[in-house]
């Protein structure tokens, strides 16, 4: 999910920090968990996209029918296949419209059955979060990202609860958007990393992290795009 803003605001602190005329926004269904309009668009992410060119595109699309903890519904034989079968096209089309439409990007998505592999995994404990959530990040024009504070000894002792908080949040209405939010450790991990790899030659940069909640053609309404 991009409602958190989680990216957007790490993006924004850099550009701040930089002194750079870095135009950042945030893009979803849904409105902003942090309340933000200005710069956080509620359209379908797809038309976004293909409006103009971008010069960096975070990618969150969506999982569940690719990522293999659904394999038990979305398996070869089960009854829903087809709609794997029909999210590994999407999926696979989306990528290479944001490596058309961006000069940079990061697609991430948990373990899955796409048929590209991602450049690495990551995890959350590598970014100062003693906690598990294997994570594939797909680069386009971009280097691999690196530890920022790998707290892993810290992970190894704590309880599997601890360990796996996400998968054993209680059931609520919201325990979707809580586990798909972005880690706080990992957005300023990527806004700097990245922010440093595509500043050196550039002072204005067009910059989209979006959501997963956008993605899906067979569910998104269609909007304008931004002027």
């Amino acid at each position: 999910m991009e409602t958190s803003g989680v990216t957007r605001r790490a993006f924004q602190r850099y550009a701040k920090a930089h002194n750079l005329k870095w135009e950042v926004w945030s893009c979803d269904l849904l409105p902003a968990d942090d309340d933000e309009t200005e710069h956080h668009l509620v359209k379908d992410a797809i038309e976004v996209i293909d409006s103009r060119q971008w010069d960096l595109i975070l990618a969150h699309p969506p999982c569940t029918a690719i990522a293999v903890s659904g394999n038990a519904w979305y398996g070869r034989g089960m009854p829903k296949n087809d709609e794997r079968i029909e999210a590994i096209r999407w999926t696979t089309e989306l990528w290479e419209l944001i490596k058309r439409r961006s000069k940079h990007a990061v697609m991430e998505n948990p373990v899955g059955v796409l048929p590209f592999r991602p450049d690495q995994y990551v995890q959350p404990y590598q970014f100062g979060h003693p906690e598990s959530k294997k994570t594939g990040l797909w680069l386009h024009n971009l280097p691999l990202l690196e530890d920022t504070n790998n707290v892993k000894d810290v992970f190894d002792k704590l309880p599997k609860n601890q360990q796996q908080r996400l998968h054993y949040l209680s059931p609520s209405k919201d325990r979707w958007k809580l586990r798909s939010q972005t880690y706080e450790g990992i957005g300023e991990a990527i806004a700097n990393q990245y922010g440093d790899y595509i500043n050196p030659h550039h002072g204005t940069r067009m910059i989209i992290p979006f959501s997963s909640a956008f993605l899906p053609l067979w569910n998104a309404s269609s909007r304008d795009t931004p002027d």
